[in-house]
């Protein structure tokens, strides 16, 4: 709905009345929106035209209730948050939204009757090419709970033109192409023409002295960039609650310079236009060249200070009082990227609402919270403070008033411990100074959490512990959650259809009742139902792959599944190790009884990563030769999946048998991916780190396959305290796997490819540890073939990890955040 002004008494008051959600009335609209939608008859329609018909028959009814939502929250003055996140992997809306609206069945039947399939409709349908990794489904599933807990919840972030990228794989090489999503329109959105901010950059500061004494801060000759904002609807599971994802698109603050144009120079009357827009034009720019950074930067600013704009109208609409604000608005950081945030609210109440610092300061504390997505120092964000003060003079002078105020609290409770200071100020010393986001987050914000129970534990003895010290109880715990309206009743119906008929549907809204299913853990017939399910699925993933890839799987191996952006944190460098260890004990002992086995990697590595996508050639090259090995292949194949996003989660989670979260401990926050495959029945093999802990504490150490350093061990060792030369050099195996690495065995037209690789090993200190986790994942991963010789006894365990992920649900991590941090309530309407 858009809000560019308040329902009052002068408005048009709408009636309350919802289209029929019966397949009569879905029927009239899909003959509606052909006609006078896309302007086809079912002649000449194609898939993508009913696609599109489809969409907007689904789409009027989220409207309806979409419009009385927003009436609702005004109409009670509810307090809302407002979730700012750089990144949304929402995935496809089709299914999701006739799920959530409980039409999912009746568009099936309709679609049916006209000859058509809502499977094959949604294929045409691009993912919402609007994040990276976790922290973009994260954010989509907390949208998700929102909505379903009827609470007043907004996300906001940035409408990117262009994803990441599509990776592509040539000759094992990723090869990055435009994720051009936008392509064939977006039925979901709506743009906002009305809703239009401007946003500087550049120019400079002038103080002076008011009329009233007031000493006064004023930022002028700055160029101007317009966010215009489009707006999606985002539906709960079982309610009439829509909430909204606003994105902002830049946009000139002048069109076509004619006074170019009319005199023939084209390019330059387009270039400052094209200039401004670029800032939505792709998401994550390399920040590998100043550009590339300068233009990152822009678009962290771009964002937030559209959004707080957008925020103050909506709040000024209703309260005259600024002062009021945190009563009845809350805003979230999903990591640092839009805590700029803080520093802009801080200019709005100082430089055009005039309020005192004191008063501002304290206004925009109490609005603010963060949530802290990382554990390596060097992925926490700084910002260069010559770049700051060249885009953004007045917001740097800000943050170096904040941080004077703050350092100032720091000397009277600590005299004299300039170590103390140094550690903790926004600014770091250097050449150049650079400002540090996490700090300023920490500081400008009244709660900041970690995602899993470690991960925080961590933050408030280690990475902040100075901040503890300060600020005791600011730093807490909400451990992550997923939907499993999206992971399992979207992307594993065959695994719904069965818990549906076991214990009904109660599941999709409350995940605890899961626990239902311990009871069955031991039933032969569940137990086969189950099992039905999963080789459904497995079945369905190896057609996937002989379609798209031209490789053959077998469904009855083992399914071993790692799915995760391409780091070497995430040591998908250790999976290899271990796959050309599996692939020399076979061809040596061809007589032992292996349980066949299919190893699925997918993921994406930054294009300015450079050993993160030689990671990917090792894993396509070491592909090549096990598969076409005939000693081997029908016992072990490797298969990379490109371009993995949401959909592509959806067809290789429900279909794992085995989950790889092999993280060096200490180092994931806390991961989702491994709680999808959890709840979707995949065994966890992992270290005990981020959320593997809680994971293995829910669903039991027996269903369980953990190996590894912890994370005292593993910081000791990682600290200097070992000799990855050496243990290579005592480990005969691993010695082979690294000399066939290093001496071309996997690229014989090039045998010093990989030489990056073991230097990172050998030479520069091994510093996520694979090599001193080596021997450990092994017999981790004997441990897993002997209990996948016994069906039974896997499919226990697999069970008992769904029955057993009911805590790991969004919607709680949601309630945590409403209850203890944000400060909201459901408001529902009927």
């Amino acid at each position: 709905m858009s809000e560019t002004s308040t329902p009052g008494p002068g408005h048009l008051q709408l009636k309350h009345h919802y289209l029929g959600l019966d397949p009569a009335s879905l029927k009239q609209s899909l003959a509606n929106h052909l006609a006078y939608t896309v302007a086809k008859d079912p002649l000449t329609a194609t898939e993508r035209d009913w696609f599109t018909v489809t969409a907007h028959a689904l789409r009027d009814r989220l409207i309806e209730r979409w419009m009385e939502t927003t009436r609702t929250y005004y109409r009670r003055d509810a307090k809302r948050v407002y979730y700012l996140s750089m990144e949304f992997l929402l995935g496809r809306a089709l299914t999701n939204s006739a799920l959530n609206m409980g039409v999912h069945d009746e568009c099936c039947q309709v679609l049916a009757e006209l000859g058509l399939s809502l499977e094959a409709i949604r294929e045409t349908e691009s993912d919402a090419a609007l994040g990276n990794g976790g922290l973009g489904r994260l954010a989509a599933c907390l949208l998700d709970s929102m909505a379903t807990l009827r609470l007043p919840g907004y996300g906001y972030g940035i409408r990117y033109e262009y994803g990441m990228f599509n990776q592509h794989i040539r000759d094992g090489w990723q090869v990055e192409h435009p994720e051009n999503w936008l392509r064939y329109g977006n039925p979901w959105e709506f743009p906002r023409p009305e809703v239009l901010y401007p946003v500087q950059f550049g120019g400079r500061v002038v103080e002076y002295t008011d009329a009233a004494g007031r000493f006064t801060s004023r930022w002028v000759d700055a160029e101007t960039v317009m966010a215009m904002a489009y707006d999606t609807p985002i539906p709960g599971f079982g309610t009439n609650t829509v909430n909204n994802l606003r994105l902002w698109t830049a946009k000139s603050s002048r069109e076509l310079d004619l006074r170019y144009f009319n005199e023939g120079d084209y390019i330059q009357a387009v270039a400052d236009k094209n200039s401004s827009e670029n800032l939505s034009r792709v998401l994550y720019p390399n920040d590998a060249t100043i550009c590339g950074r300068e233009l990152r930067l822009k678009q962290e600013y771009f964002f937030v200070a559209a959004t707080v704009q957008d925020i103050l109208r909506r709040y000024l609409s209703a309260h005259a009082d600024l002062r009021g604000l945190p009563e009845k608005v809350a805003i979230h950081l999903n990591d640092t990227h839009p805590a700029l945030a803080i520093a802009e609210l801080m200019r709005l109440l100082l430089d055009q609402h005039q309020l005192d610092w004191a008063a501002a300061w304290e206004i925009t504390v109490a609005t603010f919270s963060y949530t802290n997505h990382t554990l390596l120092p060097e992925a926490l964000e700084t910002w260069p403070a010559p770049m700051l003060e060249r885009l953004l003079p007045r917001h740097l002078a800000i943050i170096h008033e904040i941080n004077r105020r703050f350092l100032e609290q720091v000397r009277h409770r600590h005299p004299g411990d300039m170590e103390r200071l140094r550690r903790v100020s926004l600014v770091a010393e250097g050449d150049p100074k650079r400002v540090r986001m996490a700090h300023l987050a920490i500081v400008g914000s009244h709660a900041v959490n970690g995602v899993a129970e470690l991960h925080s534990q961590l933050l408030r003895e280690r990475v902040f512990a100075d901040f503890e010290a300060l600020y005791p109880g600011r730093i807490t715990n909400i451990t992550n959650g997923i939907t499993q309206r999206r992971w399992i009743n979207q992307a594993n119906p065959a695994l719904a259809q069965v818990l549906n008929a076991y214990i009904g549907r109660g599941w999709v809204s409350d995940l605890d009742r899961l626990g239902e299913l311990e009871a069955l853990a031991d039933d032969h017939a569940f137990q086969a139902a189950f099992a039905a399910a999963k080789h459904s699925n497995k079945q369905r993933l190896a057609g996937l792959i002989r379609q798209h890839l031209g490789q053959e799987v077998d469904p009855e191996s083992l399914f071993d599944v790692q799915v995760k952006r391409i780091h070497e944190y995430k040591r998908q460098l250790l999976n290899v190790l271990q796959i050309i260890t599996r692939y020399n004990r076979i061809r040596r002992h061809p007589e032992t009884g292996w349980v066949p086995r299919t190893v699925i990697i997918a993921g994406k590595a930054a294009p300015g990563y450079r050993l993160a996508k030689l990671i990917i050639k090792l894993v396509n090259d070491v592909a090549d030769v096990v598969n076409n090995d005939p000693a081997v292949s029908d016992r072990l194949r490797v298969v990379f999946i490109p371009n993995y996003d949401v959909t592509t989660a959806a067809d290789i989670i429900p279909a794992a048998d085995l989950s790889e979260q092999i993280s060096t401990a200490g180092t994931e926050a806390s991961g989702t991916g491994n709680m999808k495959l959890a709840l979707n029945g995949a065994v966890t093999l992992g270290t005990l780190d981020g959320a593997n802990i809680e994971i293995r504490a829910a669903v039991g150490a027996e269903n369980f396959i953990e190996f590894g350093l912890d994370v005292e061990r593993a910081a000791a060792l990682a600290g200097g305290g070992h000799d990855p030369s050496a243990l290579a050099a005592a480990d005969g195996e691993l010695l082979e796997v690294l000399e066939m690495i290093g001496g071309g065995y996997f690229s014989p037209g090039a045998p010093e490819r990989f030489r990056p690789l073991l230097a990172r090993l050998l030479e520069e200190g091994d510093p996520y540890l694979v090599l001193a986790d080596y021997r450990a994942y092994l017999e981790a991963q004997e441990r897993a073939d002997v209990e996948f010789r016994q069906a039974q006894r896997w499919n226990r365990m697999a069970i008992l990890n769904v029955a057993r992920m009911g805590r790991f649900s969004s919607d709680r991590t949601v309630r945590e955040y409403a209850e203890r941090i944000w400060g909201v309530a459901p408001a529902p309407h009927d």
